[in-house]
């Protein structure tokens, strides 16, 4: 049942997100994830899907300036688990790797013979991505204090997807942001223990569900079984009804990252 209702987004005051911000500094975004070697020539994956020497090029292009734009992305994501008390969870895994990139391109342009490999790249929300989770009782407020201090930064909301209130299938809260100064498009799941937990146990499932190869009837076997997972997934008061912040009128001056 969709709820159009939406939570108010607190006020985040200058203090708060300075000190977040320069805790996350003085953390600093950490070593960026080894980008693995480039390939010469073509690409060949699972399932039979293939990105010919030009494209499987672009692609590794593309890899490289997700993994210098994620520095300064981190700093953000940082603060803002920071100031909402967030666990950042497997941060590790912050930098999609360059295979998992090109499966996911390789897929979008045999389902989409209309779409060239530059159309499919400018659509990619996830090579840089993020996880925050928080206790459910303390989720509905953290997220709307993540989001808000995102937002105060320039982050800009690209994707805002509730699942909360599905009666079946993955529950969660995916975002999707650009980065005010490299552009990057980047993700952001909030999660539960719990959600993350179903999240996790039914990762192979969507992987295989995913792939061209994969026949119908055992598409609908894959999703039976997660929304079995994901049934046992309890909501966190509020959490249907969390909305993207309003964006302020004017951002807080960034520091330099």
């Amino acid at each position: 049942m969709t709820n159009n209702s939406t939570t108010s987004t607190p006020a985040i005051g200058r203090g708060l997100l300075t000190a977040a911000l320069a805790t996350a500094l003085a953390l600093g975004a950490g070593p960026a994830a080894a980008a693995a070697p480039g390939d010469a020539g073509g690409w060949k994956g699972e399932g039979g899907l293939t990105l010919n020497a030009a494209d499987n090029a672009k692609v590794n292009a593309y890899v490289d300036r997700a993994k210098e734009a994620e520095r300064s992305i981190t700093v953000d994501v940082r603060a803002a688990a920071l100031a909402s008390g967030a666990e950042l969870v497997g941060f590790e895994h912050r930098l999609k790797s360059p295979d998992s990139l090109k499966r996911k391109v390789a897929t979008s342009l045999e389902e989409h013979p209309e779409y060239n490999v530059d159309t499919v790249l400018a659509r990619l929300s996830d090579a840089v991505r993020y996880t925050l989770q928080w206790p459910d009782g303390a989720y509905t407020d953290g997220v709307t204090t993540a989001s808000a201090v995102l937002s105060a930064w320039g982050n800009d909301t690209t994707k805002w997807s509730n699942t909360w209130g599905r009666t079946s299938g993955y529950k969660g809260l995916n975002t999707g942001w650009r980065a005010p100064r490299s552009g990057q498009l980047f993700e952001i799941q909030f999660h539960t223990p719990a959600g993350k937990h179903a999240q996790e146990v039914t990762h192979l499932l969507y992987e295989e569900q995913r792939l061209p190869s994969t026949t119908p009837a055992r598409k609908k076997e894959l999703q039976a079984q997660q929304d079995a997972v994901f049934a046992a997934v309890p909501v966190p008061p509020g959490a249907d009804r969390l909305s993207p912040p309003v964006s302020p009128s004017a951002p807080l001056p960034a520091l330099a990252h």
